[in-house]
Parts: C-alpha cells; structure tokens; sequence
C-alpha cells in the first residue's frame, strides 16, 4: 500500500476596506486606482449591477456611473448596469443570478475583469454568489450602500441566494477584491432602513467589545436622530471587528461548528421567513438578539442589570422587541411552521451539530449545543410584555 499524501495549504487574501464619499464623482480617483486597468491598449472590462431601491433614492446615480466610465478611457463597461430588485426577493428566485452569468458569458468578462455590486446586502450576496461560481471567481467590488450592508454584510466573505424556503441555502465563501464604502449613499435612506443595520453592531458589541457596547448607549439618541460622524464611526468599528474575525477566528469560512457572528440569528432568519420578509433582517435581528438575551437571563447565566440594558438599547435605537411572527404556531410547532423551526434549520445550517452564541456578560460570549423549547417559550411571552409595557410608557 502506498502512503497517503497529506500538505497543508495556506493562502493569503488581500482584503481591502475604503472608505470615501461621492465614489463616483469625476475627480474621485478611488475607483479607478482600486480596478488597477490593465497597461497597454487593453481595457479593463467592468459590468455593474445596481439596486433598484438605491436608484429610486438616487434617481441621477445611474447617469452618474454612465458618465464615470465614459471619463475613464482604460475602463470599458460593458453595458449600461443592469438594474435588479433590491431586498429579498432578488435572492429568492435563480434568474437574477442567471441574468448575469449570461452577461458574463455574453461580454467575455474573464477572472481579471470586475464586477461591481451596488446597493443592499441582498444584492451584494446575490451578485457575489453570480461572480463567485461563473469562472471559478471573477473579481468582485461590492460597493454596499445601507447602514447594514457597509456595516456587515458587505465585509464578510459570505455570498449566497435562498432556496427550499432557507436563507443562505445556496452559497460560497469567496472574499471579495474590495469593499468601498461610500457613506453618501446613507444620506437618502428613509428611517426605517438607516435604523435597520443598528442591530448588528449591537451584535458585534456585544461579542467583543464593551467599550463599543458603551459607545452606542451613549450615542443611541445620536443615531436614532441620524447623526452621520456617529454611524461612520459605527460602520467603522463594525468593519474592524468584523475583519479581525475573519482574520483571526482560525475558521474564516466556517468549516467547524461554530458562527459567532450569528448572534441572534437562529431566530432572527426564521421571523424574516414567517413575515414573507416584510420584516427586514436588522429588525429581525433585533428580536432575535432580544430573545436570546432574554433567554440567557432566565437561565441564570446573564444579570438583570445587562438583560435590562440590552434590551433598553435595542428600544432606544428604535426597535421592536417582539413582533407576532414570534407566536405564529406555537401550539403546533411539528406541524406548521413556527419560530422553533428556526433551531433545527440552524442545526443542519451548521453540518448537524446545533450551536448557539450566547453572552453571560457584555463583551462575554460561550456556545451551547442545546435550547430549551419551555425557556424559549418563556421568554419570547417575556419580551411580549416588555414591549407592552414600554410602549405604554412611552
């Protein structure tokens, strides 16, 4: 019998933030020095795919990149961008996906020419899974244009569509060429979209940062008033943490058991699916981060005094604590869908072992491996009339 023949593999990816306003302004030179054109007479081809909710807040934007690329004779842009829905529908349904593979293969765009993804989170997933299996990997610039996209979404190496009624089910982790984040973009979001992406750096400090944790409490007013110096530096430290994650979990692409940075979101997906997504995923992250602390709290393991301060904070930022979707079949959970799904769908997410973030402290995260169906139930009646009782005194 021969040997067997084992190596390990290293391989270093260059991952480049930047951020910058007005990214398509003639005299900005950021874009054209990040797609680096080819020396020589031969271009650099570029085809972009925006979001359709980013154009109807920016009605001239898609002029604006029409005259950059013209100004920029070592870029050649293959078509006007092509325009998709933005939200979840776009990564409900393969043909979007479709749609720009056949742009791929129609313009010839090989694995040094770029694709530029233009709004939401779920735009960027949709269009990073497109460039991601067309080639094997065509260079992809995501170019994230909500509070939730340039603080999370748009900074991990995760690209992925829906499919079998499952977020994400479809997928690939491939890092992106560079992230450029334009904070102008912010300005021409309406409230409920700014707030959204707040959850998520509740999240993040909440894992590993309690000095961040005491920055939000102290600018929640700030934010919720759409104070724009507060949420750079919140989109930043998000960006910061989010990389050294990456950089330095040991498992970037998730091969093991453990999601820390899905906090909150066993519950938080399966309340997206239950509102046919009415509800966007920041506000159901909210919930879902609220249920789990809420959770944590009766199980003994975090204190009043930080149950009460997380929930406060996710309120003061604006957020719902519980919503209906939250008790939609709770007296029949085998049988129709009800939030409990969202543990055994988590479980096979993870390769079969269920594995659950919680904090027993801010800025003190530890996994467990089982939930307590009556715990959860107790809590979610819990954060019911927490909510009542606010509003009330609101």
């Amino acid at each position: 019998m021969l040997p067997p023949i084992s190596q390990n593999i290293q391989v270093n990816f260059k991952y480049n933030i930047i951020f910058t306003e007005g990214l398509f302004k003639a005299d900005n030179s950021l874009l054209l020095n990040t797609l680096n054109p080819s020396s020589g007479s031969c271009e650099t081809k570029i085809l972009c795919v925006v979001d359709n909710g980013l154009l109807d807040a920016n009605p001239g934007l898609f002029k604006e990149i029409n005259q950059y690329f013209d100004g920029q004779p070592s870029l050649q842009c293959v078509q006007p961008p092509l325009v998709v829905p933005g939200g979840e529908k776009v990564k409900n349904h393969t043909q979007y996906v479709e749609a720009i593979q056949e742009l791929i293969h129609r313009h010839k765009i090989d694995r040094h020419s770029y694709i530029l993804a233009i709004g939401g989170g779920a735009v960027i997933d949709m269009v990073g899974y497109a460039a991601a299996v067309s080639h094997r990997g065509v260079r992809l610039i995501r170019i994230p244009t909500t509070v939730l996209s340039q603080n999370d979404s748009a900074v991990g190496v995760k690209n992925g569509i829906n499919a079998y009624g499952k977020k994400n089910f479809l997928g690939t982790f491939a890092p992106p060429y560079a992230v450029l984040i334009d904070f102008d973009f912010l300005t021409t979001l309406n409230d409920r979209d700014w707030i959204s992406g707040t959850s998520e750096a509740v999240k993040v400090a909440l894992l590993k940062d309690p000095d961040f944790f005491h920055f939000l409490e102290d600018h929640s007013g700030r934010l919720q008033g759409r104070d724009m110096p507060s949420m750079q530096k919140l989109i930043y430290r998000c960006a910061e943490l989010h990389l050294d994650h990456i950089a330095n979990s040991g498992d970037p692409f998730e091969a093991g058991t453990s999601r820390p940075l899905d906090f909150g979101h066993w519950a938080a997906h399966k309340i997206e699916q239950l509102s046919n997504y009415k509800i966007r995923h920041g506000e159901a992250v909210a919930v879902g981060l609220a249920l789990d602390v809420t959770y944590a709290y009766y199980s003994n393991i975090l204190s009043k005094n930080d149950w009460i301060r997380i929930l406060e904070l996710l309120r003061q930022l604006g957020f719902k604590l519980f919503v209906p979707e939250l008790t939609i079949n709770l007296d029949e959970p085998g049988k129709h869908p009800s939030i409990l799904e969202g543990l055994n769908e988590f479980r096979e997410h993870l390769g079969g072992q269920l594995t659950i973030m919680l904090i027993k402290g801010i800025g003190e995260s530890f996994e467990t491996h089982t939930m307590d169906e009556k715990r959860i139930l107790k809590s979610i009646k819990a954060l019911r009339e927490y909510e009542l009782s606010t509003t009330v005194n609101r």
